[in-house]
This record gives structure tokens, C-alpha cells and sequence, in this order.
């Protein structure tokens, strides 16, 4: 994947809508449910690995 860079004399602006107190929630429940995915996960690794260990 290459750089993109500006053409002379042009700025790019980028400027994106203020998020609303529901896309905001859902945004914070995404997350919320990723780190405990990802907790979980490393817990399962964490025990197979031990448990391949005393094997």
C-alpha cells in the first residue's frame, strides 16, 4: 500500500458529524465486548498452554 500525498495547493479536510448519545453507547458496548472477548481468549490460551506443559 503506497503513501498518498496532497496535490500542490490543495488541503485535504477531513471533518466527521459529532457522534449522537446512541451511536456513542453503541460504540462503548462494541468495545466493551471486545475486551472481554479477548480476555477470555487469552485465558483459554493461557490454560491450554499450561495444561500442555504438565502433559
Amino acid at each position: 500500500m503506497g503513501l498518498i500525498k496532497e496535490p500542490e495547493g490543495v488541503d485535504f479536510i477531513i471533518q466527521s458529524p459529532p457522534l449522537t448519545d446512541i451511536e456513542r453507547l453503541e460504540i462503548s458496548e462494541f468495545i466493551r465486548k471486545s475486551k472481554l472477548k479477548n480476555k477470555q481468549f487469552v485465558k483459554l490460551t493461557i490454560a491450554k498452554k499450561k495444561k500442555t506443559i504438565e502433559q
